[in-house]
């Protein structure tokens, strides 16, 4: 399989960006080769005037004819063209090459400057829980998606009991953010969700096309509804949204199988902070052979609480793909998540329900 980042740089090199192009031509603007290019490129065609590296005469760019081979010297008509054929052969193949680094030159420094963006340690994906104000834990299973007033609240403030304005427990199941009872069926949790997907709310609509994937909560499996529904959803901003893209283009799930695709999607997850994402692209350059960039991205999935990754890592320094001290640095970024989201009400929650495990 290809990494994820030579998936982003073929991309790249199709549609790049103008800042990517810039900096290359500044990078190389001291290199006397392309000088040597850029000053026969200024002396072959002033304007919209050509002249003819055979007799000198000079045309409208429009009606000149171009050597074949590097499409920059011109010529006024095909005759010109044969007869200074051989005396332009040592320039224009010097030309080829100078063209070749500087086009390689630039493609290296697209790779660089996207692993820069792809390595350093990205946004914290999760706000705070709305009600207890700690980190929301990374765990799906830490977390609860409320339909009725679209927020997402940690599985331990879900759990805990909800209490009124003078501190009485209300009796019943009921959102701990807005107060609204729990649906009771299928059908009012399609309608509630149904209505935030008409004002756009994002995680609604992530979560239909996850209610389509899984065939959950009386909707019926349509993978195909599902994409559309993640790109969507990724399209407003959800992050997570581009993860399930890039498991469908991996798995063919209504569609078909394109690891290229996985992976460049994956990496808009992870840059935007989804640290499964992160895990999965590691998985990818584990597969590529490429372990010194696998630890980099376990590295950042562990720090954004996937303990999946301190699993692969705790692997690859028993087979000598990480070092000691990696290992330790990897225990030590977790153990800093978790101070960051652990708290007794999570822990009674969790150990009430294994559906409420939020690490």
């Amino acid at each position: 399989m290809k990494s994820g980042v030579a998936c982003i740089i073929s991309e790249q090199i199709m549609s790049s960006s103008d800042s990517c192009k810039d900096g290359a031509s500044k990078l190389l603007s001291n290199d006397d080769g392309v000088c040597k290019v850029n000053d026969m490129l200024q002396n072959m065609s002033v304007g919209d005037v050509s002249v003819c590296a055979n007799c000198g005469k000079e045309g409208s760019s429009d009606n000149m004819n171009l050597c074949n081979k590097c499409k920059v010297t011109t010529y006024c008509n095909a005759v010109c063209k044969k007869v200074h054929k051989k005396k332009h052969k040592k320039d224009c193949e010097e030309y080829i090459r100078l063209a070749t680094e500087k086009h390689d030159e630039e493609i290296r420094l697209a790779a660089e400057l996207h692993d820069i963006e792809l390595f350093k340690q990205p946004p914290q994906l999760y706000k705070d829980c709305p009600i207890c104000f700690l980190r929301m834990p990374s765990l799906e299973t830490g977390y609860r998606y409320m339909p009725c007033c679209g927020k997402e609240i940690c599985s331990g403030c879900v759990h805990s009991p909800v209490y009124d304005n003078q501190g009485n427990v209300v009796f019943g199941k009921k959102c701990a953010f807005c107060r609204t009872p729990h649906p009771t069926s299928d059908d009012e949790i399609r309608e509630r969700v149904n209505k935030r997907v008409e004002v756009e709310d994002p995680l609604a609509i992530h979560k239909f096309g996850v209610n389509h994937r899984d065939g959950a909560d009386g909707f019926p499996q349509d993978y195909a509804k599902a994409l559309n529904l993640y790109h969507r959803a990724g399209e407003l901003g959800h992050i997570k949204a581009y993860t399930n893209i890039g498991n469908s283009y991996y798995h063919g799930r209504g569609v078909e199988v394109d690891e290229k695709k996985a992976n460049h999607y994956y990496e808009l997850a992870a840059m935007g902070g989804d640290s499964m994402a992160r895990h999965n692209l590691g998985n990818n350059e584990v597969r590529a052979g490429s372990f010194d960039r696998a630890l980099k991205q376990y590295m950042i999935a562990v720090r954004s609480g996937t303990s999946n990754s301190l699993e692969v890592i705790k692997e690859m320094y028993s087979n000598g793909y990480a070092t000691k001290d990696e290992y330790m640095k990897a225990l030590q970024l977790y153990q800093e998540y978790l101070s960051e989201i652990k708290s007794s009400q999570r822990d009674e929650a969790a150990a009430a329900d294994e559906a409420n495990q939020y690490y």
